[in-house]
């Protein structure tokens, strides 16, 4: 059952989405080779506790720690861990805080150093295709609209759009329906009505969609070791269109980076 948000209730998710989209940013500014993601990660649930909030992640399934953090060929749900970052790199960082009773969820893929040309392809492929995913989020759309829309541009470029991970609902449940996959036949799957939150995130891989599984229980790799991106934004249906309640302006912020990605899914200017 979809769970329908009134706008009362979609501003305190706003509330915890931004503040996993200000942990992000802090992220952002200290995310540099030589550092650890276990390193990363006490500095994300020591900042998410700081702002009132507690870290979504940690114990969510039993999982060990407030970040998924997952290099290269990891696609999500890579546990942080004493491997020094190196340059080349990238890695998707997912984060989620619970504040309020809502929970805030999404996840942005960082280069680390100077990185390959096709790799940057992939991950600028992979964020442009969340954009035209959210544009699908509409009255009178269905779910596999976004998952089609996402599809056919990264397929476009010959990547792997990986089929056993999706994108989901969320609110005082870190995952509640609709299931949101990356893929899907224009007019099939649930129907968007107002008050709908969704965290949309394209998982994308350089090479084949399929993927494997660490015997840790957890870390996801794509099966020919090529690399993967990943992106995600969380957002509600307003007045029948798409409202992003997170932001990775913190994250240019801190990046030196201007973009005006957001502009278009705000009924109200982002003040950071």
């Amino acid at each position: 059952m979809i769970i329908q948000k009134t706008r009362e209730e979609i501003e305190l998710m706003r509330e915890s989405a931004l503040i996993v989209s200000k942990t992000l940013g802090m992220i952002a500014s200290e995310i540099k080779e030589g550092v650890t993601t276990l390193y990363l990660d006490k500095l994300a649930e020591e900042f998410i506790r700081d702002h009132g909030a507690v870290p979504s992640f940690l114990g969510l399934y039993d999982f060990p720690n407030s970040l998924c953090m997952s290099p290269n060929a990891q696609v999500v749900h890579g546990i942080p861990n004493n491997v020094p970052l190196k340059n080349g790199d990238v890695i998707s960082v997912d984060c989620g805080a619970f504040k309020n009773g809502y929970h805030g969820d999404h996840a942005y893929s960082f280069e680390i150093g100077e990185v390959a040309p096709e790799v940057k392809k992939l991950l600028r492929v992979t964020k442009e295709s969340l954009y035209v995913g959210i544009r699908e989020f509409k009255a009178g759309n269905r779910v596999e609209d976004v998952g089609n829309a996402i599809q056919k541009y990264t397929e476009a470029h010959g990547y792997g759009v990986v089929r056993e991970l999706v994108g989901h609902g969320v609110g005082q449940k870190m995952h509640e329906e609709p299931e949101m996959p990356n893929y899907g036949k224009r007019g099939r799957g649930k129907l968007f009505v107002e008050g709908m939150v969704v965290a949309i995130e394209p998982m994308i891989n350089m090479g084949t969609r399929n993927i494997k599984q660490l015997k840790d229980g957890w870390t996801i790799l794509t099966a020919d070791g090529k690399p993967s991106a990943h992106f995600e934004h969380d957002v509600a249906l307003i007045d029948g269109k798409p409202e992003l309640l997170s932001t990775f302006q913190y994250i240019y912020k801190a990046l030196g980076i201007e973009s005006n990605e957001e502009d278009e899914f705000r009924q109200v200017p982002l003040v950071l």
